[in-house]
């Protein structure tokens, strides 16, 4: 049965595709050479998800590509088509790309050359620009067929340190060094390039000795993780994950430089000082770092300064606790900078792969990788088509499994996802517990909440799954009633959840990001977003709802807002995540919706301190500025307690023995400051 709907999805697959180029277009060969015909597996968060394939047909005038990409997202299709035709010498001609990128990114572009111009258009709008010098037309990581021909292109052109892309940008390529892989053929050495963009961040390629391109990793328009590997490489594609994590780490280390020599004894004087405690801020204070630690904080007119101490003046600043973002998805290398930038020292990843997210933080550890304190929770999903990931668990046994590779590898935690079963769960969980581990997630579908927490689970991700309990049960297809937090029910569900010791990160920000009015710019309630890549910069601001949706939308985001307040005041412990929205940005929109909700400027900064500190069971270590504890340290201007706004105005960061300035942490990245 799965083989013949397998047959039956890449007949109509095949046909979408004659249909678009043309019935010229042979259907598939079984060939894999760049210049005939070839394939690839897609795959997202190493899960195979579909297909790609492509045919390069040359004749007297030229060479021309066609290429037909889709793959399978959580249930909904993602199919994407392109053409490129170019002179003999590679020259492009036309280029045309059409269809999805993710679930619910669409693109329709194409680019046609003239001797010293190019059209463009982008869905119904053109415009003509000038050329001269290299250039090449590409819409983004996909198709994977595309960019082997950009490689070759960049290749015969000198491997210029930059070249042009159209639409609209600049690719920089780099050969970064070889990786020798098991294939279902054999051992084969693969030359590995660094590609800058496609996408925000790096994408790793490999290529074979005829300059074949056999893998890519990188992330897709929705950035989560992505591979494409020519059939007959599936074996190598947790080592090139991995590879490309480590050499990610790497160049982003490379662009740093060899920082200075950190002195032994730290003395930042002159500033607020917030604790992270109840207790009232300290006007002058001095904090001392020594090896790392805080070894004092206090007045300055109590607290002594050690001979020989490198003394900072931070007076008309605030130090407080490094920030703490509690959803987390370190999707690539280049978080790890912005986290430090916006104050973050310690980010918890909620779901990625396993030898990505293992290989960035042990970089982190060694000193190899710039970025925050990484804690892991480790992903299992049920085995519907819904899933996602490799981490599948259909039985109780297979769940265990999986806790048991998460918890030797190191991980805190185990994330929940929205395929798993009831019985599935309770089996993690109860070993995860026995293991010293926590559980946290998503509340699977076809189990409330409530069943959720009784069966284990410890913490709780995103306040959607909190509202449904809150109210009356009503018969399927009914709307629900407006939230009434004095009934019955909600009443009930807030003794529950504290009974429970139940977290919940909220993650609040991504629904502002998701429900805002399409009409109403980002920047409005996010400045931050005016900083960001530009290959991020469209997909934040392409989000929103349209006008006929824009009521309901402001209904449910004003019903999140309120339970998170109501959260809050029964002693439910409340703890900041972003969950990929503006990256290092979003945490402070996070708490700035806090306030807003209710918690005070000092409350809301405890949320992503010493709360989430306690929730990981590390608050003798970090959450607070206390003599003895590790010295994660953020420094800000102005005051953040009188106003909160500046909280975002990051001056230094003090983490693992080292001092960070925003600023260049910022434009390693390739963000504004």
């Amino acid at each position: 049965m799965r083989r013949s709907r397998a047959r039956r999805e890449r007949k109509e697959f095949l046909l979408g595709l004659v249909l678009l180029f043309g019935s010229a277009l042979p259907l598939y060969a079984q060939t894999d050479s760049a210049s005939g015909a070839g394939s690839f597996r897609l795959h997202k968060f190493e899960q195979p998800i579909g297909e790609e394939h492509y045919r390069l047909v040359s004749d007297s005038a030229g060479r021309t590509l066609t290429t037909a990409f889709e793959f399978t997202d959580r249930g909904s299709k993602v199919p994407l088509a392109a053409s490129l035709t170019t002179a003999r010498d590679g020259t492009p001609r036309h280029f045309e790309i059409k269809g999805q990128v993710s679930r619910f990114s669409a693109i329709n572009e194409t680019v046609d050359f003239s001797t010293d111009s190019a059209t463009v258009r982008v869905d119904s709008v053109s415009h003509t620009v000038a050329r001269s010098g290299p250039v090449f037309p590409i819409g983004g990581y996909a198709p994977v067929a595309i960019q082997q021909e950009l490689l070759s292109y960049w290749s015969s052109h000198g491997h210029p340190d930059t070249l042009e892309t159209l639409p609209g940008g600049q690719v920089r390529i780099s050969r970064r060094g070889v990786d020798t892989v098991k294939t279902d053929s054999g051992t084969v050495a693969l030359t590995r390039y660094g590609v800058q963009g496609l996408i925000w961040g790096r994408e790793t390629v490999w290529l074979d000795d005829t300059g074949r391109l056999d893998a890519l990793v990188s992330i897709d328009a929705e950035f989560d993780h992505f591979e494409a590997m020519r059939y007959g490489f599936e074996p190598a594609l947790g080592t090139l994950v991995a590879s490309a994590a480590a050499d990610g780490a790497t160049a982003l280390a490379e662009l740093r430089g060899t920082p200075p020599a950190e002195p032994r004894t730290l003395a930042l004087v002159g500033a607020t000082l917030i604790r992270g405690t109840d207790s009232p801020p300290v006007k002058n204070s001095v904090v001392i770092v020594r090896d790392g630690r805080v070894a004092a904080a206090g007045p300055r007119s109590a607290t002594k300064i050690p001979r020989g101490a490198t003394i900072v003046d931070v007076t008309g600043k605030t130090v407080l606790p490094g920030l703490w973002d509690m959803h987390a998805h370190y999707e690539q290398v280049e978080w790890g900078p912005i986290y430090l930038a916006a104050g973050v020292t310690t980010a918890r990843d909620v779901g990625n792969e396993f030898e990505f997210i293992t290989g960035v933080r042990d970089a982190i550890r060694s000193g190899r990788g710039i970025g925050p304190r990484l804690l892991l929770a480790g992903v299992i999903d049920g085995m519907g088509p819904l899933g996602l990931g490799v981490a599948r668990a259909g039985t109780a046994e297979e769940g265990v499994q999986w806790v048991h590779r998460y918890h030797d590898a190191g991980f805190q935690q185990i994330k929940i996802y929205s395929s798993i079963t009831l019985p599935v769960l309770t089996a993690i969980a109860a070993e995860a517990h026995r293991l010293g581990m926590t559980v946290t997630g998503h509340v699977p579908e076809g189990i409330t909440t409530v069943q959720g927490v009784e069966a284990g689970m410890d913490q709780i991700n995103h306040v959607q799954y909190i509202l449904p309990m809150m109210r009356p049960p009503v018969p399927a297809g009914t709307p629900a009633p407006a939230l009434d937090l004095e009934s019955p029910e909600a009443k009930a569900a807030l003794a529950f959840l504290k009974l429970h010791h139940t977290v919940v990160d909220p993650t609040i920000a991504l629904f502002e990001w998701v429900m805002h009015p399409a009409r109403v710019p980002m920047s409005e309630f996010e400045p931050g977003v005016l900083k960001v890549a530009p290959e991020l910069a469209g997909a934040l601001n392409g989000s929103g709802v349209p006008p006929a949706a824009e009521a309901r939308a402001a209904t449910r985001f004003a019903e999140y807002l309120s339970v998170i307040g109501a959260l809050h005041r029964a002693g439910i412990p409340i703890v900041a995540g972003t969950d990929q929205t503006v990256p290092g940005y979003s945490l402070h929109r996070e708490l700035e919706l806090y306030v807003k909700a209710g918690f005070s400027p000092l409350e809301a900064i405890q949320a992503a301190t010493i709360v989430p500190a306690r929730a990981m069971h590390l608050d003798a270590e970090l959450g607070t500025v206390v003599a003895g504890k590790r010295a994660d340290l953020l420094v800000v201007e102005g005051n953040p307690l009188e106003h909160f706004e500046d909280l975002r105005k990051v001056f230094l960061v003090v983490t693992n023995g080292h001092r960070y300035e925003p600023a260049p942490l910022w434009r390693s990245a390739g963000f504004t400051p």
